[in-house]
C-alpha cells in the first residue's frame, strides 16, 4: 500500500526565518543606538520559532546575536569586553542596579543572555567573566505582552521587550525604542489568529473544577512549631578544574540554621578537609582565615546535636546543602521538607532561585540571618516559608468564611 503524498514544506523568509504567512519583516524598524548590544543565546532557544532575540537583532544595526553556552576565551566575549564602551550585563539578581533609576553614564556594551531562566542561569554560572560584570535589571512597568508563550510570572518579559525598556533608559528617551514592539506585536497577533483558525469549531469538554491545591500540606502547617530552616555552603572547586575532577569534591564548610517559631539560630563554620578553592572565600562571603579556623568535624557535629530536637522538621531549599551535611556524618531528622519542591507543587512548575520566588510571592528582600551567602539564603528561606504559611492560613480563613 502506498503512502499518501506529504504536504510540501512551507516557504520560509530568509531574513526572519519565519514561514512567509507569518513573516514580520514588513514591521521591522531600524533604530540606531550609541550602545552596542551583544545577545548571547542559549542553543536550545535558537530552535524556538517564536523567540524574539533574532527579531531584536534585526531592528538594531548596532546589535549582534551569537549562540552558545561556554564563552570563556571566545573572540565574541573578548571583543565585547575590549570595546571602549564598558561592558555591562542585563540580568536580574542580588546586587543588580536598576537601569531606569540609576543608568550607567554614557554608551555601554550591553550583554544580554537569551533563554529560559534555567538556561540563562547556566550560561552566567559557567562564564565567570559574565558573572563578574556590573549587573543591571529593571522592573517592567506593565505585564509582558508575550501571550503566545507561557512565562513563570506576569511581569516576565521577552528579550525584545526588555531591550525596549533598557535601551530607552540608556538613551534617556523611553519612547524612542517603542517601534521595536511593532514586529513583536504583529508576530503575537499572527500566532493567535493561526491558533484560532486551527481550533475553530472544535468542541472541548468542560473539565470538572478541581478543589484548589493547598500551598502547604496539612502536616507542615500542623508542625509549624517544629520547622527548622537550614542552609549548607561548600568549598567547591570549579566544575572543569583538575582538582574537582580528581580528589576534591564539594565539601560542607558553612552551616546555618534557624528555628522558625522562636528565632533560635545556629551558625557553624567547618574547617575544609581539602585544600581551599581560591574562589570559595569570595563565593561564600567569608574570609579564608575564618574558613580555615573553623571547627573540626567532631566538634561541629556535637554542636549540631546540642541544637537539634527529636521533633524537628528540617527545611531546606533543594537537597544540595543537606546532602553535603550527610556526607560529613551529620544526623538528619527523619522529618524533612524540601521547600523548593513544596513551591513547585503549590505553583505547578519551576520556581527558579529563592530570590526569584520571593519576588513572585511579592515579599520584600529579607535581612540576612548570619554571615556571608549562607546568612543571605537563610533569610530568604525563612521568609519564603513564613510567606507560604501565611498565604495558606489566609486561604483557609477565606474558605471557612464562605
Amino acid at each position: 500500500m502506498s503512502l499518501p503524498p506529504s504536504a510540501p514544506p512551507r516557504a520560509v523568509c530568509a531574513r526572519c526565518r519565519r514561514p512567509e504567512g507569518v513573516c514580520y519583516c514588513a514591521h521591522l524598524p531600524r533604530i540606531e543606538t550609541e550602545s552596542r548590544v551583544v545577545i548571547l543565546q542559549h542553543p536550545r532557544e535558537r530552535t524556538v520559532p517564536i523567540g524574539t532575540a533574532r527579531m531584536a537583532s534585526l531592528c538594531l544595526p548596532n546589535a549582534e546575536l551569537h549562540v552558545g553556552i561556554d564563552w570563556s576565551g571566545s573572540p565574541v566575549l573578548a571583543s565585547a569586553l575590549s570595546d571602549p564602551r564598558p561592558a555591562v550585563l542585563l540580568y536580574p539578581g542580588p546586587g543588580a542596579i536598576d537601569v531606569v533609576h540609576d543608568p550607567p553614564r554614557g554608551p555601554v556594551t550591553l550583554i544580554v543572555v537569551d533563554g529560559t531562566w534555567s538556561q540563562t542561569r547556566k550560561v552566567v554560572r559557567r562564564n565567570p567573566e559574565l558573572a563578574a560584570l556590573p549587573r543591571y535589571a529593571f522592573s517592567p512597568p506593565t505585564p509582558g505582552e508575550y501571550r503566545i508563550r507561557k512565562e513563570p510570572d506576569a511581569l516576565c518579559v521577552s528579550t525584545i521587550e526588555a531591550l525596549v525598556h533598557v535601551l530607552g533608559a540608556l538613551g534617556g528617551d523611553p519612547e524612542r525604542c517603542q517601534a521595536m514592539l511593532r514586529p513583536f506585536r504583529a508576530m503575537v497577533e499572527a500566532q493567535l489568529a493561526c491558533a484560532s483558525r486551527l481550533h475553530h469549531g472544535r468542541g472541548r469538554k468542560k473539565r470538572p473544577q478541581r478543589p484548589p491545591r493547598p500551598l502547604v500540606p496539612a502536616w507542615v502547617a500542623a508542625r509549624a512549631g517544629d520547622l527548622v530552616c537550614v542552609v549548607g555552603e561548600a568549598n567547591a572547586w570549579p566544575y572543569r578544574s583538575v582538582e574537582r575532577a580528581t580528589d576534591h569534591p564539594d565539601e560542607l564548610v558553612h552551616w546555618a540554621a534557624q528555628r522558625l517559631a522562636t528565632g533560635e539560630r545556629l551558625e557553624l563554620v567547618l574547617a575544609p578537609r581539602n585544600p581551599l578553592s581560591p574562589r570559595t572565600p569570595a563565593h561564600l562571603g567569608l574570609s579564608a582565615e575564618v574558613l580555615l579556623a573553623g571547627a573540626d568535624v567532631p566538634d561541629f557535629l556535637a554542636r549540631w546535636r546540642a541544637f537539634l530536637r527529636d521533633t524537628d522538621v528540617l527545611c531546606a531549599w533543594g537537597r544540595y546543602g543537606t546532602g553535603l551535611f550527610a556526607e560529613v556524618g551529620g544526623a538528619l531528622p527523619p522529618a524533612r521538607l524540601d521547600v523548593r519542591q513544596l513551591a513547585r507543587d503549590a505553583f505547578g512548575g519551576k520556581v527558579g532561585l529563592a530570590e526569584d520566588f520571593l519576588a513572585r510571592l511579592g515579599l520584600a528582600t529579607p535581612s540576612p540571618l548570619g554571615h556571608g551567602r549562607a546568612g543571605l539564603r537563610l533569610g530568604q528561606l525563612t521568609a519564603i516559608l513564613r510567606g507560604l504559611l501565611a498565604l495558606e492560613g489566609a486561604a483557609l480563613q477565606t474558605k471557612e468564611a464562605m
